[in-house]
């Protein structure tokens, strides 16, 4: 049984597993409102997760790009314009914040 409060229109505003003083009615675990509310609120986890790791991937490229092109491996204006605008914005803006070039921090390192 869940303790659940609802909004005016009727949707589930919080559900807990205990009782407490705003809850407004007890479901089953099988009902159907309570399915969507966990469905919804595993959704909006795994997208939040998603949108962390897409931050850390773009470090990693961003970083990648730089040891490839600082080994002379790659040319940055081996890349489209597009790209090569957007290296060159963050490049001012890590620049602008005292260098931050390091993917790796302290704790970390030898790891790449």
């Amino acid at each position: 049984m869940f303790y659940v409060q609802r909004n005016t229109e009727g949707r589930l505003t919080r559900v807990e597993a205990q009782a407490y003083a705003e809850a407004t009615e007890t479901l089953p675990a099988d009902h159907p409102d309570l399915q969507a509310w966990f469905a919804n609120e595993v959704m909006a986890g795994s997208l939040k997760q998603l949108q962390q790791s897409d931050l850390d991937m773009i470090r990693v490229l961003d970083d990648l790009i730089q040891v490839l092109t600082s080994k002379g491996v790659i040319r940055v204006t081996d890349l489209p314009a597009a790209a090569q605008a957007k290296l060159m914005d963050r490049s001012h803006a890590r620049e602008a914040l005292g260098g931050l070039s390091q993917l790796v921090e302290d704790d970390e390192a030898g790891l790449i």
